[in-house]
């Protein structure tokens, strides 16, 4: 008895103090299985809410994990590593250079020569036959692997996030979805918000005029909100960049003319 009371003392001259440089260890959370199961209340249930042993656990919101990093991914339709000054090439790039000295130069990154396959297998982290996508949208046949339909169990990369917590977002061209099913009626589970990305700005299709462009907001299509001759262009409109924001341009691939 007198040694656990001895335990009991020694713990209590030490107590532990919870500071903002050392976060409370976040709780285990089953990320194995998305969407992750509903957590079942486990215990008694009382009828009475002055009941002593009336007793819930706090409503909470999902997260991503602790320490997790924002993730900004910015796609340019055909330009190759050779184009930008972060590897030798002739266009200013001062951002990359900042970001390769640093950090790293990744180059594995391996294109499709085609625009719809690359970002297919970008986004799903797949190669592109497997997700549907052997040539653009534009050119899909019944043929297997080139029908421009993403097969149901792969899942895009937003998805993962966004059921692990993330906020998602993509700005701009979205070259992806079938085009039986670009319409005002859908079906939109292949466009951005059907596959991952809970906000979405932007074209859908190939190409768009960079003064006058047929833009989306989500599945709506929306007004620019203002004319060319009032200053707008379609690649100077900015938005607020959430936990993972997706951004694609294409002017080199339909360069501007003014």
């Amino acid at each position: 008895m007198a040694k656990t009371t001895k335990k009991a003392s020694a713990k209590k001259a030490t107590p532990t103090k919870a500071t903002k440089s050392s976060p409370a260890p976040e709780a285990r959370i089953a990320r194995e299985v998305l969407p992750m199961p509903d957590l079942k209340h486990v215990g008694l249930t009382t009828y009475d809410a002055k009941d002593p042993n009336t007793k819930y656990p706090p409503i909470t919101t999902l997260r991503p994990p602790m320490g997790a990093p924002n993730v900004m991914i910015v796609l340019i339709d055909d330009v190759g590593f050779g184009a930008s000054s972060a590897f030798g090439g002739p266009c200013k790039t001062p951002v990359a250079e900042k970001l390769a000295a640093n950090g790293l130069k990744l180059n594995r990154f391996h294109t499709t020569a085609l625009c719809s396959p690359t970002r297919q297998a970008m986004l799903t982290g797949r190669n592109h036959h497997s997700v549907g996508m052997g040539a653009i949208t534009e050119m899909a046949t019944s043929a297997p692997g080139n029908n421009s339909i993403r097969p149901k169990e792969k899942a895009p990369v937003a998805e993962t996030l966004r059921l692990n917590g993330y906020s998602t977002a993509q700005f701009g061209k979205c070259h992806e979805v079938p085009v039986w099913e670009v319409s005002p009626v859908g079906p939109f589970h292949q466009w951005p918000t059907g596959s991952g990305f809970e906000h979405f700005y932007g074209f859908v299709g190939g190409e768009a005029n960079h003064h006058y462009p047929g833009l989306y907001e989500g599945t709506t299509a929306v007004e620019p909100p203002k004319s060319p001759e009032a200053g707008y262009r379609f690649l100077r409109s900015g938005t607020r960049i959430p936990l993972l924001s997706y951004a694609t341009r294409y002017s080199t691939a339909i360069p501007i003319v003014e």
